[in-house]
């Protein structure tokens, strides 16, 4: 990416002056709109879409999406820089629950051995995309950290491009793509510059009973009878493993399924457990 120009020393006191405001409330922060299909893509950038938890450090704490502080270990403390950042605390791909539980500890544990942060923007930078991650770049450069990474961008060259790089990130277990405009500003709330894209849809739905096995599941949970918000009930059998069939989401609990779109008469299509819900926020 193009260096950044401009004196870093002034940036990070404007970043930290900036950023100390919003702590301990709802975080402005720039959120992702779904990618249309039918859109170009050639000139944005791509990267991973990683499944964790969003972390905003302010330049001198890491805050979760709803402004509530994140109690870090001393390593990954010491290594922030004294700007802010945003990014994804994240301990590998399929390993969700795990991540969410290791964060939210209120005395890090074992678990943050395996969570790095994964910068995606800058966010208190003026400037465009590239400029602001250059920043990120320059530091992380000087004060390397093997729990800090920034998030690697692809700069995509047509549709095909992009759908290509999907399979590759979902054949690795990855959940989908961001798509970030090129020399795009920082802005908080759902951006038209900041963009996911995935092969599948998730959706939350209540347990509300069970459907016995047959076969090879006598005795457990065949599928799991679900209702969403909106009063739609229907059953969900696949993508349940052995533990869940025989250990089953309670009856009143959350959980989130894969869909594929939606049906004529209002149904998901093809419906896929894919775990407990889990809300990033505390």
């Amino acid at each position: 990416m193009a260096r950044m120009p401009g004196q870093l020393c002034s940036v990070v006191l404007f970043c930290v002056l900036f950023s100390s405001a919003f702590a301990d409330e709802a975080l402005p922060l720039m959120q992702a709109k779904a990618w249309q299909a039918d859109a170009d893509p050639a000139g944005w950038w791509m990267s991973e879409k990683y499944d964790g938890m969003r972390g905003y450090w302010d330049g001198t704490q890491m805050l979760s999406r709803q402004g509530n502080r994140l109690v870090l270990p001393a390593h990954l403390q010491a290594s922030l820089p004294p700007f802010a950042l945003d990014g994804e605390l994240w301990a590998g791909r399929g390993r969700f629950e795990e991540t969410i539980a290791t964060v939210r500890t209120q005395l890090p544990g074992p678990g943050w051995a395996d969570i790095r942060y994964m910068v995606f923007d800058v966010p208190r930078v003026p400037g465009s995309f590239e400029q602001r991650m250059q920043v990120a770049s320059n530091w992380l450069q000087k004060h390397p950290a093997a729990w800090i990474e920034l998030v690697e961008q692809t700069r995509c060259k047509n549709k095909a491009h992009l759908d290509k790089f999907l399979q590759i990130v979902e054949r690795k277990g990855g959940e989908g793509v961001m798509l970030h405009a090129a020399g795009s500003a920082y802005t908080a709330g759902r951006s038209p510059d900041l963009r996911k894209y995935k092969s599948f849809a998730d959706t939350e739905a209540r347990v509300i009973g069970y459907k016995p096995g047959k076969g090879k599941y006598a005795g457990m949970v065949g599928s799991l009878l679900v209702e969403t918000d909106d009063g739609l009930r229907f059953a969900i059998g696949s993508g349940l493993r052995d533990i869940d069939r025989q250990i089953p989401p309670p009856i009143g609990s959350l959980i989130t399924f894969k869909h594929y779109g939606w049906t004529a008469k209002g149904k998901p299509r093809f419906p896929v457990y894919w775990r407990p819900y889990v809300s990033v926020d505390q």
